[in-house]
């Protein structure tokens, strides 16, 4: 049959080791590499880009949030996928394959103006880093099953903290490339170095992931699980999806349109960034410790008042401030409300009810930046945008805080029964 024939051609082209699997330590590190590519170079890197496109290509704001929303609906149909092609070819082969796509896909952004094409380079970035993100969050699991609960903790921690690491790559090096060029599409120069640093996460990651050990194949879900126990954190993760996004997609075109910098750019990117890695440790005690949705409440709160600050302040230290309340806190939301979901639910629901809130976190997602964009097309500009994201995501932290405590004696099963949550 020829789907047998394809599949042993892919296992001959991605060979895995049965032997020396490295140690848990080892294996974090390494496919962090894996969000660093997905999420900090193939989603959020765009930001930094966004200006000199939309001068080059004269974009309105409407085609430029559009261009993540393509990103976001790829990454929803990536994330729809993500079982089906672990089942057929392994965590392991889907991980190392669908990293590599998404370095393509970044090298190819650079080689073209056209807009469809643009669009579709992104979705299809979009779609291969679901893939890599959900596939090397089941890595990650695998390599924490047999270790303490806290152990494992740290050890997914630096995994999801990989996201924030490709945030502070891209700041270090995007604006001050721009800068250098005098190239109306130096943009594309951004694109080749954001591949060429995608090319050397792939070339590290690699051989760790092949040698890493295989998920277990996850059981038999009953899909009919009661969504009525996560209602308005269901609402919320959507409202959360569209307000983030909206702020990552054109706070950088904000500040820059107000007279920042190369360096005040770079600053902040790199602040937001090193901030999610931090922020994931640090929200760790308070969102174990509150429960009903007063998890998810409180960090949308604080990430609400930093999307706020650079609207009501337009001085260095308003963004700064923005940059450590966002960026300490957006990455933490899907650990607030993965917690919701454990404390509420059977395990044997856990998987369909993250898939569940998966699809609304995507909704939201790719609702957010063409609506803030179309907005941001009317003559006050950008402001009203990121006012928006604001409402958004300060919503959604009312909207929680309606969840009510369903508590089962599930809540105490060690971290390591967590299942991954997509972003």
């Amino acid at each position: 049959m020829p789907t047998v024939s394809a599949r042993r051609a892919w296992q001959q082209l991605l060979p895995v080791r049965t032997s020396g699997t490295p140690s848990g330590l080892a294996i974090a590190f390494g496919i962090a590499l894996g969000p660093a590519v997905a999420l900090g170079l193939a989603r959020f890197a765009y930001a930094l880009l966004l200006p000199s496109m939309r001068a080059d290509l004269h974009w309105s704001f409407a085609t430029a949030g559009a261009m993540n929303t393509a990103n976001a609906l790829g990454y929803l149909a990536g994330a729809l996928l993500a079982a089906v092609a672990e089942r057929r070819y392994g965590a392991r082969r889907v991980f190392v394959a669908s990293l590599g796509v998404t370095v393509l896909a970044l090298l190819a952004t650079g080689g073209t103006g056209n807009t469809v094409v643009l669009v579709a380079l992104r979705a299809v970035a979009g779609a291969s880093g679901a893939l890599t993100f959900i596939a090397g969050a089941g890595l990650a699991a695998a390599a924490t099953s047999a270790i303490s609960p806290h152990r494992a903790a740290t050890l997914l921690g630096i995994y999801f903290a990989g996201g924030g690491a490709g945030i502070v790559a891209s700041g270090l090096a995007i604006p001050y490339l721009l800068a250098a060029t005098s190239l109306t599409d130096g943009w594309r120069w951004g694109w080749v170095l954001l591949a060429v640093l995608g090319a050397v996460a792939f070339a590290v990651a690699t051989p760790v992931a092949l040698a890493s050990a295989q998920p277990p194949a996850p059981p038999v879900a009953d899909r009919r699980w009661p969504a009525r126990h996560l209602g308005p954190v269901l609402v919320s993760y959507g409202l959360f999806g569209a307000g983030y996004i909206a702020y990552m997609t054109f706070i950088v075109a904000f500040l820059k349109g107000h007279g920042t910098g190369p360096g005040g750019i770079t600053a902040f990117w790199v602040v937001l960034g090193a901030a999610s890695i931090a922020g994931a440790f640090a929200w760790a005690r308070p969102i174990a410790r509150l429960r009903a949705g007063r998890g998810p409440a409180m960090v949308l709160a604080v990430l609400g008042a930093g999307a706020l600050l650079p609207l009501v302040s337009r001085s260095p230290e308003a963004a700064m401030g923005s940059a450590l309340l966002f960026g300490g806190s957006f990455l933490s939301v899907v650990t607030a409300v993965t917690a919701v979901a454990r404390r509420s639910l059977q395990p044997h629901h856990w998987t369909p009810a993250i898939a569940g809130l998966t699809v609304a976190f995507a909704v939201g997602q790719c609702l957010g930046p063409v609506l803030a964009g179309v907005l941001s097309d009317r003559p006050a500009g950008l402001i009203v945008g990121l006012t928006l994201s604001v409402g958004v995501l300060l919503a959604g932290a009312v909207v929680a805080l309606a969840q009510g405590h369903y508590e089962t004696p599930s809540h105490s099963v060690a971290a390591t029964a967590d299942p991954p949550t997509a972003l």
